[in-house]
């Protein structure tokens, strides 16, 4: 199973969904969606566009752990 880290680096960086939204240009629904962890899949573009606005790498966005 794959996690989701994004609301734990934007918990981390004492930031909100807006701010990063506003950063990495992206929709404030896309981010939220990400945040809430409601999504199935996202695409590269929007990974690089939040490395970028969090200051991170893909492999902190996410998490491996084995079923």
């Amino acid at each position: 199973m794959i996690e989701n880290n994004i609301s734990l680096l934007i918990g981390k960086r004492r930031t909100n969904v807006a701010e990063v939204a506003r950063i990495a240009k992206l929709k404030y629904s896309t981010v939220n969606n990400l945040y809430l962890d409601k999504t199935k899949g996202i695409e590269f573009e929007t990974m690089n566009k939040l490395c970028f606005a969090l200051d991170c790498t893909p492999g902190d966005l996410f998490t491996y752990i084995p079923d």
